[in-house]
């Protein structure tokens, strides 16, 4: 009489055919959590630059043709070296824009994080209405 069960083979056959299966599974699942961190430090990033823009649209004067800097504080930036880098530029003048003629400014924001070496960023922009500077000959600004 033949006893039933498994052979040997169709054990290891089978524990080997898991094993591939649950690797495959924790790969995944790790790729899917460094791509989850990946996407909250994008949406920390994008909510910072969005607050810093609404800060820079508000501000009532801000030097033109300068480049503004600064850095988050730890708290804000969950831990992480962050900052941020923007310049405001005349985008369009009427032809003969004397000073203090009203013109439209572009505000370019970038706003980083990370280490030097794996340094990723979101960038903005934005337009408002500014004047010709007091100190500044007139000078049309065309694009």
């Amino acid at each position: 009489m033949r006893a039933r069960g498994f052979t040997l083979l169709e054990v290891l056959v089978a524990t080997f055919i898991l094993g591939l299966a649950v690797v495959g599974l924790l790969s995944n699942l790790g790729a899917s959590m460094r791509n989850a961190s990946r996407l909250i430090e994008y949406d920390r990033a994008a909510i910072l630059a969005r607050q810093k823009m609404d800060e820079l649209l508000l501000a009532a004067r801000l030097p033109s043709q300068a480049t503004l800097e600064g850095a988050f504080g730890d708290a804000v930036s969950g831990g992480h070296p962050a900052g941020w880098r923007a310049r405001v530029t005349p985008f369009e003048a009427p032809p003969d824009a004397a000073r203090g003629s009203a013109i439209l400014e572009r505000i370019e924001l970038e706003v980083w994080w990370g280490d030097e070496d794996h340094r990723r960023s979101v960038t903005l922009e934005a337009f408002r209405p500014g004047i010709v500077p007091l100190g500044a000959p007139g000078e049309g600004h065309h694009r």
